[in-house]
């Protein structure tokens, strides 16, 4: 029996396989759904401590277009860490589904999850990473502008979640990677190092490049995507005040995007918080496909469960 293979991370997938999953991603968005059914009698468990609409929606919706069977529980149903062991829900859950997808407060109950559990174990938004969401941005890029090798993506705020897969995957698959961020808000500096070692080139062109900076107006130079989230991510309410002080002047707007090189476009991973890291309207931006990016949700999952169970 072959080794079981996880998604906690968007580096637990290779270059080449990230760019296979997104071709495979676009295949499936273009087949009737339910045209294939590579999940047909597959269970998946969908084990949720944050609440949600784009993760769970496109999962359950996803699962069920490749013909498998999904069963939701909320944090009260389970309580993983407080009412029962990650060890314990890992080892009882193995019994029952063919793959769990959690989205959790913290990064370990993932890791416990995937070490004491015998099925695969999917990323669906950790305090660490947010790979699922990556996939989704980089079919959305690959769409919009027919490529991802050599674009330049420049990310505006917080070095969060989305930002360190983001970092992780744009570079994978050709991209350069710049990001703006106030001090003390910035990303690691061995995530750069990780980056720029896992940078490639599909086309044969240099090595993708990864550089931290701090004003925005300098990140969007020449770039072919600009992305944003939120300042205050889920858990870090406590810090909201001190964020609002710390991002000001990082608002994307349409001024900045003005900066940026002719044709790029706009990402937000949503939900918005408007008069913050945008202005009322920005996802509506002429520029802007936030509203495909949430879209491809579905599709670039259904290419990662068919993946890790087809």
């Amino acid at each position: 029996m072959s080794r079981k293979r996880d998604f906690l991370s968007i580096t637990d997938i290779s270059p080449d396989e990230t760019r296979r999953l997104i071709d495979r991603a676009q295949e499936l968005k273009s087949a009737p759904p339910g045209s294939a059914k590579p999940l047909a009698g597959k269970r998946v468990a969908l084990l949720f401590e944050k609440p949600s609409l784009r993760t769970r929606v496109s999962f359950q919706i996803g699962i069920a277009e490749l013909g498998g069977f999904s069963l939701y529980m909320g944090q009260d149903e389970v309580g993983l860490g407080r009412r029962e062991p990650v060890s314990d829900v890992a080892r009882v859950l193995s019994g029952y589904v063919d793959c769990i997808v959690a989205r959790v407060n913290s990064h370990d109950s993932l890791v416990g999850l995937a070490e004491y559990g015998d099925v695969p174990v999917i990323n669906a938004l950790s305090d660490l990473e947010h790979p699922c969401q990556t996939m989704a941005d980089l079919l959305t890029i690959a769409e919009t502008h027919g490529k991802t090798d050599g674009l330049n993506l420049a990310y505006i705020g917080d070095g969060n979640n989305v930002a360190r897969s983001l970092c992780l995957g744009a570079t994978a698959v050709g991209m350069n990677f710049a990001i703006a961020a106030p001090h003390g808000y910035q990303l690691e500096e061995q995530l750069f190092d990780e980056a720029s070692e896992r940078g490639a080139r599909g086309d044969g062109g240099p090595r993708p490049t990864v550089h931290p900076l701090v004003r925005p107006a300098d990140a969007v130079v020449d770039a072919n995507v600009v992305y944003t989230d939120v300042w205050t991510s889920m858990g870090d309410e406590a810090e909201s005040e001190q964020r609002l002080k710390a991002f000001q002047g990082y608002t994307v707007d349409g001024a900045l995007m003005a900066q940026a090189a002719a044709g790029a476009c706009f990402m937000h991973d949503m939900p918005a918080h408007y008069g913050e890291e945008v202005p009322p309207g920005m996802l509506e931006h002429p520029q802007s496909v936030a509203y495909q990016q949430a879209h491809n949700r579905l599709h670039a999952q259904k290419a990662v469960l068919e993946f890790l169970l087809g």
